[in-house]
Parts: structure tokens; sequence; C-alpha cells
């Protein structure tokens, strides 16, 4: 079985506080979970379990654990209290992992503040480097691509998605008939517990609207029109969804002295394989890559990086723009074929002058250096060597 690249520097946080475990639904927390337990005398409680609810509310707990791990907790009303009780009470003696498949800081429905108790990490679908077993140092090293990359497990990553049971599965119906099952798990379990929606059927219509638009700005409006809602139920409907880690935005880079977009935000999916478009498909996947290595950044080694795209008003796109320290320092383009270096690149490159920029290519022939662009350093890559080196 696969072992996340997260495994090893949880259970290192565990013995220092208690860490909360983010992130989709299914994409591997409580198994991960699971796995630490093996590793010590534990107790693991599951929210949605009835006896194990109850034993939370009563506050029955086993002190004998060496961890106590809680699943789906942020379905319980009162979690940051309890969670701030316990952790008072017990952390010095007792390990305590918290999983819950939607950001349980922002779900919070408690006064109380869990501030200095706590380590947060987020769980993502398997990355590439991941499902190939490849090393992973640190985020600085990505603009030097040191890792080499295998030529396999690409495609499959891109068809079946990032979620262990279609991955694993290694047939497209069975991921297929997987993505049906999920969208229903997240709009008739998730929000329905969550929030109070009460037009789940129309919510459902926008989400599967969403994925004709991946990858593209968002227009609450044209969406309003599309679902002949109101424009703040549409506003509210991606806000639920993006806090339960089922879609992500991303916000325009707008330097000063350019005629860029400054407010609209682009749209993807956790499950990139939603989207039925190929060059959406690829993009997507690279999104949720490197929306990856933002929270790795964050999360392990305590670095805040951004991610952007840019769009100038007159046409001019650049998918991706990584920020770091607010400076841009890397600017991505993502191709399905190889070709020269793409004039939306160039057009930001000369005139924003960031330290990288990369022309990431899924089936790229001729990798290669191209000359300098004034102080930055510019490579048309394949997609495996460029997600080889992200964590």
């Amino acid at each position: 079985m696969l072992q996340r690249r997260i495994f090893a520097n949880i259970a290192e946080d565990l013995t220092n506080k208690m860490v909360i475990l983010s992130g989709p639904r299914q994409c591997g927390k409580t198994t991960l979970a699971k796995r630490l337990l093996v590793k010590q005398t534990g107790t693991y409680l599951n929210w949605d379990a009835a006896p194990d609810r109850l034993a939370i509310q009563k506050r029955q707990l086993n002190l004998d654990s060496n961890l106590w791990v809680f699943d789906e907790l942020h379905k319980y009303k009162r979690w940051r209290a309890f969670l701030k009780d316990i952790a008072d009470t017990y952390n010095e003696k007792i390990s305590i992992l918290v999983t819950g498949s939607a950001r349980l800081e922002l779900f919070g429905r408690g006064g109380d503040s869990l501030q200095g108790r706590y380590f947060p990490h987020r769980l993502h679908p398997i990355t590439y480097s991941e499902f190939c077993g490849l090393p992973f140092a640190e985020i600085n090293t990505l603009p030097e691509l040191p890792v080499a990359p295998p030529q396999q497990k690409l495609n499959d990553l891109i068809i079946l998605g990032g979620f262990p049971e279609p991955l694993f599965s290694g047939s497209s119906r069975t991921a297929a008939r997987w993505r049906l099952a999920y969208a229903q798990r997240i709009l008739y379990e998730e929000i329905s517990s969550l929030s109070q929606v009460r037009e789940i059927e129309r919510m459902e219509l926008l989400y599967d609207r969403l994925s004709d638009i991946a990858g593209s700005i968002v227009s609450i409006n044209s969406l309003r029109e599309d679902l002949e809602v109101a424009f703040e139920t549409v506003r509210s409907w991606l806000t639920i969804l993006e806090r339960l880690d089922a879609i992500f935005r991303i916000s325009p880079y707008g330097p000063p002295k350019i005629k860029s977009v400054k407010k609209e935000q682009k749209l993807y999916f956790y499950d990139w394989s939603r989207c039925p478009n190929e060059g959406a498909r690829f993009e997507n996947l690279i999104a949720t890559h490197l929306w990856r290595a933002i929270d790795w950044a964050a999360d392990v080694e305590g670095e805040r990086l951004q991610l952007r795209y840019f769009r100038h008003r007159e046409g001019h796109e650049v998918d991706f723009v990584l920020l770091k320290e607010h400076k841009p320092w890397i600017a991505i383009k993502a191709k399905l074929s190889d070709c020269e270096l793409a004039p939306s690149l160039r057009y930001f490159v000369e005139r924003v002058q960031p330290n990288y920029a990369f022309q990431v290519v899924l089936n790229a022939k001729n990798e290669r250096r191209l000359p300098d662009i004034g102080r930055t350093k510019v490579r048309i890559v394949s997609a495996t060597r460029f997600l080889a080196n992200l964590p």
C-alpha cells in the first residue's frame, strides 16, 4: 500500500502538539490515521458512528491510549471547545490527531480558540511524485528540477484522478462510477450535515455546471442566470464547496503597470478527472499539484507561497504564477503539445521578470533551456519532469 509522503511529518508533529488533518473526502485521511494507530496503542473514534459519538460527548475516553484519533469531528457543533478541553488536559500525556473532510479552521462553530495548540496538515489527492515513489527534498529545490522523471503512470493519473479508490482500481469504468457516487456524497451527506442549504438539487446542477468551466474565470452572474437563483445564493454555494475541499479558486496577479484582470477568480476541482476537456483536465491537474505544494510549504516547511494567475485585458494569459514573499517567483504555462515558447508567457516574463518561467508540456518531445529573458530563467519542460519535482 502506498504510504503518503506526509505520514512521517504528522508522526513527528504528534510528539509535540495536537495535529488537525483536513482535506477532501476520501483522499486517504482515515487510512493514514489508522496506519499511525498500528504503530502505537491508540483509540479511534468516528463521529459518524453512534457509540463513538456518545463517547465523545460524554468524554468517555481511553486514558491508557498513547494516541487518540477523532475522525469527522467537524460535524460536532462544539468541536473547538471539546478539543481545547482535552488538549489542555491530556496533550502532554496522549497524542491527539483530528481528521475531517472539510477545512476545520473554517467550519468552526464554537468561540474557543485553538491557537497555539495544534499543527495543521492538509492531505491532498495522490500526486505524481507520490504515485511514482519519487524522493522530495524541499519546495525551494523546485526551480532546479533535480529529480529525473519516470515515463509511466502520468496517463493513469490524468484519466483516473488522484483519489486512491479510482486511481488504484486502474479502471476508467470504476473511476466513472466512483465519481458519480462521490458527488452525491458531498452534496447529500456533507453539505446537509454542515449547512442549511435547502435546494440541494439546484446545487447539484451547479456542481455539474462547474465541470465545464474548470480552469476558466468564474462568472457568478452567468451561473446565477443558468440556475435561476440569486447572485448571493450562488456565491454562498461556491464558498460551501470550497470549504468542503471540493473546489478551490485562485485570484489574479495584477502588476500595477499592466492592464490585467484584477478581481475575477479561476476555479479548479481537487478531482481533476471531472473535467471533460483534455486541455482543462491537464491544466486542472497542474493547478491541484501546485495547490498541494503551497500547503506543503506552509504545513511542513513553514513558508508561505501564493498561487495566482495572470490575464491581460487584451488576451495574454499565464496559467499560474507562484508568489514568494509576495513577489513573482515562478510563472507556469500548461500546454498539451510541444511548441515554441507561448507569446503570452513571453509577454508576462518581459514585463514582470519572475525568477523562473516554465512552459509545462504534456507531450513534450524536446525539453530545452531557452535564453534568459532579462533575469528570468526560461525552460520548456515535460509534465513528468515538472510534476516529479513537486511534493
